[in-house]
């Protein structure tokens, strides 16, 4: 059943936020979700659209909500109903990173504050499976939870000013992806030959809150082999179902 006493706040005169209790947990991840999908389908001629956080959601109505405790009770009722799955299916995608120095510039840093060797960053980094909590601040940015707590750094004081489109980084307990050049304050230990957002496809960014991620470290001459199939438009990234 969905957990009780959820917090359901206006946003605006065409929106209302619900909140689950401010933990990052994949459990509650999977209600959150779950009751996303669950609401879209059902009332499809009043929602407009839905985006999800690590443990909120944002739902946008086509037209002003005229009498905001109706819509609430509206939610109350349909949430109380939910009966969630014991197991969920979500789709596992294998990231290509290099972690050559040459995509790296912050590896030599980020080992001398952790204390560790570079294989020893790659290794625990490339060996586990990490959740999709949600995504931005930039239009397919992945926000992965389940990083090593060995690997866990602060942000940096001074953030980069230009991070690389695919570059794979650290900041505080989470590892990401930046889907285009940007500002940013992680420390980018690689770098992903991949496009994770294309505004021209139905499906700009391929992957989905919820999903899974696991890296596969790759040599600089893979990561031109695959970049290079990535620009034709024709590489196929890995994927299987995953039950958990």
């Amino acid at each position: 059943m969905m957990k009780q006493g959820l917090l359901y706040k206006p946003y605006g005169n065409r929106a209302i936020l619900v909140q689950w209790p401010e933990i990052i947990d994949e459990n509650q991840l999977q209600e959150v979700l779950f009751c996303k999908n669950s609401l879209e389908k059902k009332y499809p001629e009043l929602i407009l659209e839905i985006t999800s956080s690590y443990n909120s959601l944002l739902i946008f109505y086509h037209s002003t909500i005229e009498d905001f405790y109706n819509a609430v009770f509206l939610l109350k009722s349909h949430n109380s109903t939910l009966i969630l799955p014991q197991k969920q299916k979500n789709t596992l995608w294998t990231i290509p990173v290099c972690y050559d120095q040459k995509f790296a510039p912050d590896m030599e840093f980020y080992c001398s504050q952790k204390k560790l060797e570079k294989e020893q960053v790659v290794s625990w980094h490339s060996d586990k499976i990490y959740t999709v909590y949600f995504i931005g601040f930039l239009p397919g940015f992945l926000y992965l939870g389940g990083l090593d707590e060995r690997l866990f750094l602060p942000r940096k004081t001074n953030p980069s000013l230009n991070v690389s489109k695919g570059a794979v980084a650290i900041g505080g307990k989470q590892t990401g992806i930046y889907p285009q050049n940007s500002p940013g304050g992680w420390c980018v230990i690689g770098q992903s030959p991949m496009s994770f957002f294309e505004v021209k496809k139905d499906h700009p960014c391929f992957v989905a809150p919820g999903d899974k991620v696991m890296f596969e470290s790759i040599s600089i001459s893979k990561y031109n082999a695959i970049s290079s199939l990535v620009e034709a438009g024709v590489y196929i990234p890995k994927n299987k179902i995953y039950e958990g």
